[in-house]
């Protein structure tokens, strides 16, 4: 981080409070003025006019030197305009704009986008209701992220953040300008409220995210604290940093964990103009947006519109986009990106297609068994069911060979386990050796190949075997429990109809096991209802993954979150050594720690056979009508409709994107 040398930046705690020193600093300080009270004392006192004689002048014994050790001098925190997790910051205090960004971008137009989700509230913070497809747009956080730098935040509610060197606390201070959209001001109250409102009424997600903070406390109107429990805090300061705030004064006698389709005040750069209940919803850009200038927000936030169309079916939202209907898509289906797309308009070269590429974590696809269930309770028939996804096949025949097979929860990634654990990663594994597989030491954890030789038999004859030891055998061509008689069968719940072909030949794999698989297609919201209430057998899910992993982890994966609905540990994981690894992520002091800590985690994950691994592409497929646009650099973290623009003689041409 950068680290101001001029006494702007760096100051002590007690003097940002506005109080005497306190402490070490304080009792030296103290101590130094009481011995020059009496150098000063005399120099006040009126003269008597009698001279003493030299025989009766008084012995005076100077004042005794008080030792102060330096350090106690050293500034007890350092002020600045931003936060990284690890190494310097990019940007410094007077940067004008971020890299990736047009700074000069017009401004203006209309972007219209869709959503699958038909949605029936406009809080996003609470485990209640499908919220309103970019309703986050009309928040703002106290500091924004840097899309160029792995993980770094620079001011916006905030104007900087006060941190000791041990990170055990956070003091925010806020820009004097800051404003909600109704024009009152954002104060420090109104900061404490959204954490602490988040805290106690949001999903249950915010209190696996806020559970190394202590709390936060008012220091006067433009300056909030938040204080961290023990232990290390390198993340917990941008966690806070992230909190969207929303004004006390709108929820003042509201139900906060209500859906609601009154439209919020927010803090951000959109508010809502309109909406139509589960089908539409249009956000206009707030005219009077205080931080429209700041170096953080300059060549961002371009359209004066943006509108999110509601569509049940993605074959009818997707032609909807042929059509016009909307503007920008990201297509996930390797077919339909080589089959869907030959049409006129492409070849005219108003539609764009084009991959974008990146080596960012992927993340973990993978179809989920809920653990929570006695079927799924057992490792070895976890690892059993790896048999039923034919990945190569599937590739040849349906994905024209365009995946890879995952096989990493931070696959795509330095941060991705392989071979076997050596160095600082065994350092971290050795203490739990006797609760892991003895072979996840000695050997890399693989799926299945069914392309080597004999490797369907061999795959299949090691399912079976795995089945028997753990209490199932095959009784007329049916897996059945030995001791009950009952049937293995069950499941699994997909949101998508693209996903049934896949399923099927999923279910046909798993029928050479004597497994039976039930395939139900269900809509999106009673899928998001089912899978936050944990009340499913076999799901599809997608838990993706930034450069820096960090408090996201506990809410993934951890045995709290198991638990706790809402959160995102769907599988029901709980493992205490998986516990340890995300305590290890967390307190990592540097970049080396922090990947030596997460492929641990990674492979006592995957030893683990939680989930059934699916694939990944590596990029975005995009599509878009030619009427944007856009920066030539497209930084770390990827790509953001939000950093595009309507260009006016394209959208001309074409008739779209104009107001």
């Amino acid at each position: 981080m950068h680290q101001g040398k001029d006494d702007n930046h760096m100051i002590s705690y007690a003097a940002s409070m506005k109080m005497p020193g306190r402490g070490r600093l304080g009792a030296a300080m103290t101590s130094i003025l009481f011995a020059s009270a009496f150098t000063l004392l005399a120099a006040v006192l009126p003269s008597t006019g009698i001279h003493a004689q030299e025989d009766s002048k008084p012995n005076i014994n100077p004042a005794p030197t008080v030792a102060v050790d330096e350090t106690d001098l050293a500034p007890l925190t350092t002020r600045s305009h931003g936060i990284s997790l690890y190494g310097d910051l990019k940007y410094g205090p007077d940067f004008h704009h971020f890299d990736y960004v047009n700074p000069d971008a017009p401004t203006g137009g209309k972007l219209l986008q869709s959503s699958i989700v038909a949605f029936d509230t406009l809080n996003p913070f609470t485990l209640k209701g499908n919220a309103a497809a970019g309703i986050g747009l009309i928040y703002d956080s106290l500091m924004v992220s840097s899309a160029d730098e792995p993980s770094s935040m620079y001011g916006l509610i905030a104007r900087e953040i006060e941190l000791p060197q041990d990170r055990s606390f956070a003091i925010f201070h806020l820009d004097p300008r800051a404003k909600f959209q109704d024009g009152s001001d954002i104060t420090a109250e109104d900061v404490k409220f959204s954490y602490e409102i988040l805290l106690e009424k949001g999903s249950p997600v915010y209190r696996q995210v806020f559970s190394q903070i202590e709390g936060a406390e008012i220091i006067d109107e433009l300056t909030v604290k938040f204080t961290f429990k023990p232990g290390n805090n390198r993340e917990t300061p941008l966690t806070v940093a992230g909190i969207s705030i929303m004004p006390k004064k709108f929820w003042d006698g509201k139900d906060f964990a209500k859906t609601t389709f009154e439209i919020p005040v927010g803090s951000g750069a959109y508010k809502v103009a309109s909406i139509e209940a589960g089908r539409r919803i249009t956000y206009e850009r707030d005219p009077n947006y205080w931080a429209a200038n700041l170096p953080v927000n300059r060549g961002q936030n371009n359209f004066d519109t943006i509108q999110y169309d509601t569509y049940l079916d993605p074959e009818v939202q997707r032609q909807a986009f042929l059509a016009g209907e909307y503007m920008i898509r990201s297509e996930h289906s390797s077919r339909d990106w080589n089959t869907a797309y030959n049409t006129p308009a492409v070849e005219r070269g108003d539609i764009q297609k084009e991959f974008m590429p990146d080596n960012l974590p992927v993340g973990m696809q993978a179809y989920v068994m809920n653990n929570r269930l006695p079927i799924f309770s057992d490792q070895r028939v976890r690892r059993a069911l790896q048999y039923g996804f034919d990945f190569q096949w599937l590739n040849r025949a349906m994905f024209y060979g365009a995946y890879s097979r995952t096989d990493s929860f931070f696959v795509n990634s330095e941060l991705a386990a392989t071979g076997i654990p050596t160095g600082d990663e065994l350092a971290l594994l050795e203490p739990y050796r006797d609760q892991l597989p003895a072979r996840l030491f000695t050997e890399p954890y693989t799926l299945p190949d069914f392309d080597a030789p004999n490797g369907r038999r061999e795959a299949l004859r090691e399912a079976m075997t795995l089945l028997n030891e753990a209490g199932w055998e095959v009784r007329d061509k049916v897996l059945v429990n030995k001791e009950t008689g009952q049937p293995f069968r069950f499941e699994l719940i997909i949101r998508q109809p693209g996903l049934e072909k896949i399923a099927l030949v999923v279910k046909s794999r798993l029928k050479q096991l004597g497994v039976e698989m039930d395939i139900r297609l269900i809509d999106t919201g009673q899928w998001v209802n089912r899978i936050q209430a944990f009340d499913f057998e076999v799901t599809t899910f997608w838990w993706q993954q930034s450069l820096t992993p960090g408090n996201e982890q506990r809410v993934f994966w951890s045995s709290e979150a198991a638990d706790q609905p809402g959160s995102r540990n769907f599988a029901g994981i709980k493992n205490p050594v998986v516990d340890a690894m995300i305590e290890n992520i967390t307190s990592a002091n540097s970049w080396e720690e922090l990947v030596a800590a997460t492929r641990a985690l990674d492979r006592v994950l995957l030893w683990g056979d939680y989930v059934i691994p699916q694939y990944y592409l590596g990029g975005d497929r995009m599509v878009w009508w030619n009427i944007f646009g856009r920066p030539d650099e497209v930084p770390l973290q990827g790509m953001s409709v939000m950093r595009w623009w309507i260009d006016p003689d394209k959208a001309a041409k074409l008739q779209m994107g104009m107001n």
